[in-house]
């Protein structure tokens, strides 16, 4: 699978990088819908959580202790923040690689469930 995330792993296309190790990067999102708009994005190809196994759970679980420290290093962590994971079109996925969401530096409105 090509996707505009892969082509920021392999540096094909330019991103404001924030975190990147051997295993996964952080940028600023293009088009933030708050003040701290980042995605995390392992660098395994994972389409989404319905496609993660059994044995992506200690990278799954290392990422959600990365977005923790991303959170703490963009000073978000002790107002609060919210972690977004969209699956699928109906989710509201737009690009098919797993990728989470931190949302802060301000209040974060309510979500909106009445449908």
């Amino acid at each position: 699978m090509s996707t505009i995330f892969k082509k920021i792993i392999d540096k094909e296309i330019p991103a404001n990088i924030v975190y990147e190790d051997n295993d996964f990067v952080a940028f600023r999102d293009i088009n933030p819908q708050a003040k701290v708009h980042i995605l995390v994005i392992p660098k395994k190809e994972i389409v989404n959580l319905n496609e993660a196994s059994d044995e992506d759970a200690l990278m799954l679980g290392k990422l959600q202790i990365l977005i923790a420290k991303i959170a703490k290093d963009e000073g978000i962590a002790d107002d609060g923040y919210r972690v977004i994971l969209n699956v699928n079109k109906d989710g509201g996925q737009e690009v098919f690689h797993i990728h989470y969401h931190i949302l802060g530096g301000e209040k974060i409105g309510v979500l909106n469930s009445n449908k």
